[in-house]
């Protein structure tokens, strides 16, 4: 193992970035896997007293800030041998890697991250009117009222599990109400999101042979919706081709995918966690953003994202070679002193959270609003329907997970 030990005032790498980039409620194939499930390797094997710190060190998936910490004070670059894959922790690097064009996302994969410029730009450009003027009003009240339906329905309990009964499903319905999909099919799409839709023209063949025909009815009879704007879209003078407009929809559907669920889930478990911010939010609605914001920086769903270096990459701490793969650490980033005061507290009125989940500059995800949207419409309904929500006996359950982590469950009491 590799390692460039502690540099006195590391300089983020250079290239692009910007401050507090937008981020996605997406999982991107630059995101690593977790091991032994075909993504980087893990296997610690026997390690030395002296041995630089490692992600496959037993215990990290259940608590990775003590590691996290000694990286950023001692390790800022390092190759983790293990991981196969050299990390960065500080947050001025992470922040620079993640906006920086040498530093792509690794194959395989055709996300929106992995086209070429032009065409990149050119997708985006296509997705961004979906989501504003009255196409977004209209996705708004959709997901507004998918939100007060879900939340509703627990009123007469007296507890309930939060993530069970309402993270997982809303994230699915958002998406489906995006794309103007029949609301009988959020079931079907929620199982296809949960298995990863992540891929431009290479999703679930179940999910292709139901998209298409959708897209040949907005072609014909376009509406307000999203899917409609993509199959009506022209390129150089043509409508974009089925199977582009089926990957980009397939991508967008992502959203009702593991990582935004555990995100929501990390949203409220920390507002529950603090009940005085709780009541805060509640009776000033307009802290809603920030809170969710303060809750990405301080618990990302998504906690290591990959790049590949396509030239040497010179950072303050070192150099990475070229065609090494990068472990942009995220949950690292956003806890790190040197940016944040008293990093590990959760703080609604945080000036300038700067959370980094899911990725900047060029990465930075389309559907960040509706990511956002969605968690706002989540805790006005819950906040509306369930005056009394609090934890259950035994308070928050642990977190868990190296590359997603979030609570697994979210006991509360309703009455």
């Amino acid at each position: 193992m590799r390692a460039v030990p502690g540099a006195q005032d590391p300089a983020g790498i250079t290239g692009p970035s910007a401050e507090d980039p937008a981020t996605c409620p997406f999982v991107p194939s630059d995101v690593a896997q977790a091991p032994g499930a075909g993504g980087l390797r893990t296997a610690p094997g026997h390690r030395g007293p002296d041995d630089p710190p490692s992600l496959g060190a037993p215990g990290t998936d259940r608590d990775p800030y003590p590691l996290y910490r000694t990286l950023r004070t001692s390790y800022p670059l390092v190759h983790d041998e293990a991981f196969g894959a050299w990390l960065i922790s500080r947050y001025g690097d992470v922040r620079a890697a993640l906006a920086d064009p040498r530093l792509v996302a690794p194959p395989p994969g055709r996300t929106l991250a992995h086209l070429e410029d032009r065409t990149h730009d050119a997708h985006r450009a296509l997705l961004q009117p979906a989501l504003r003027g009255r196409a977004l009003a209209a996705l708004r009240a959709g997901v507004e009222r998918a939100a007060y339906v879900l939340a509703h329905r627990l009123s007469e309990r007296q507890e309930a599990d939060l993530v069970a009964e309402f993270c997982q499903w809303l994230p699915a319905v958002a998406a489906v109400t995006a794309l103007g999909l029949p609301h009988e099919d959020t079931a079907r799409v929620r199982e296809w999101c949960r298995g990863g839709l992540t891929h431009l023209g290479d999703g679930h063949g179940d999910l292709d042979a139901f998209l298409r025909p959708h897209v040949a009815r907005r072609r014909a009879r376009p509406g307000g919706d999203l899917l409609s704007v993509l199959s009506t879209a022209r390129a150089d003078g043509s409508h974009l081709p089925d199977e582009t407009v089926v990957g980009l929809a397939g991508t967008l559907l992502g959203a009702g995918g593991e990582a935004t669920h555990l995100a929501l889930a990390s949203f409220l478990a920390n507002l529950l966690d603090h009940p005085a911010q709780l009541r805060l939010v509640r009776e000033r609605p307009v802290l809603i953003p920030a809170a969710w914001v303060e809750s990405l920086r301080r618990d990302p769903a998504v906690h290591i994202v990959l790049r590949r270096a396509l030239v040497p990459v010179v950072t303050g701490a070192g150099t990475i070679p070229a065609g090494a793969d990068v472990a942009c650490l995220v949950g690292a980033a956003g806890r790190d002193p040197t940016r944040f005061a008293v990093p590990d507290r959760y703080d609604i009125l945080r000036p300038a959270p700067g959370q980094l989940a899911f990725g900047a500059g060029r990465h930075r995800c389309l559907g960040v609003q509706l990511a956002r949207l969605t968690a706002e419409c989540a805790l006005h309904a819950l906040l509306e329907a369930l005056p009394r929500l609090r934890w259950a006996p035994g308070g928050r359950p642990a977190s868990a997970g190296l590359v997603t982590r979030g609570p697994k469950t979210l006991p509360v009491l309703l009455g």
